[in-house]
């Protein structure tokens, strides 16, 4: 029989935060950039929370902690998800790849490469996520390694930012499991 799990159940199976902070985590990093909603990026620290990225850097005038807004969707995960903030993007890209990371944009583009092809060439990877109306510049978008896109099926061209995050992420996290 199916159960739920009480609370404590799932505190005892879970990492604490300094086990959270120490770890090893995957090779998966992942840049915001212009972000407007502070409940975005808290349920992005979430996910990269849940994931067990590597770092989230946060860009332009994507909002930052601590911010109320943000805590109440991060759940602490601002506590447990190594961030920084950096003001130009650009240095932030430059950055990553100097740690040898492939930067991948989360865009529509004209390349159409589907999110779920990722593969063992890709990684380590820095996914960059735009702004929820705009996306990413052209400017960041030259920077970039690569792009890849979530497969859309139904009549709306993109998902919400925080959205489009968990199911990169994920995959991303999937190819590295299998």
């Amino acid at each position: 029989m199916i159960k739920k799990l009480t609370f404590e159940e799932l505190l005892y199976a879970r990492k604490n935060i300094y086990d959270a902070k120490t770890a090893k985590k995957f090779p998966v990093s992942v840049i915001l950039n212009n972000i407007r909603s502070l409940y975005n990026v808290g349920s992005i620290f979430r996910t990269c929370d849940s994931a067990f990225v590597n770092e989230l850097i946060l860009t332009g005038f994507t909002p930052f902690p601590p911010r109320k807004e943000i805590e109440k969707t991060a759940l602490g995960a601002t506590e447990t998800v190594a961030w920084r903030y950096e003001k130009n993007i650009i240095d932030a890209i430059k950055f990553q790849k100097s740690k040898g990371e492939k930067i991948i944009a989360v865009e529509i583009t004209n390349t159409k490469r589907s999110c779920f092809s990722l593969d063992a060439k890709d990684f380590p990877v820095c996914f960059v996520l735009g702004n929820e109306l705009t996306g990413i510049d052209d400017y960041v978008l030259v920077e970039c390694d690569d792009a890849i896109e979530i497969p859309m099926f139904g009549v709306k061209h993109s998902l919400n930012v925080s959205v489009a995050a968990g199911v990169v992420i994920y995959e991303a996290v999937r190819k590295l499991l299998l």
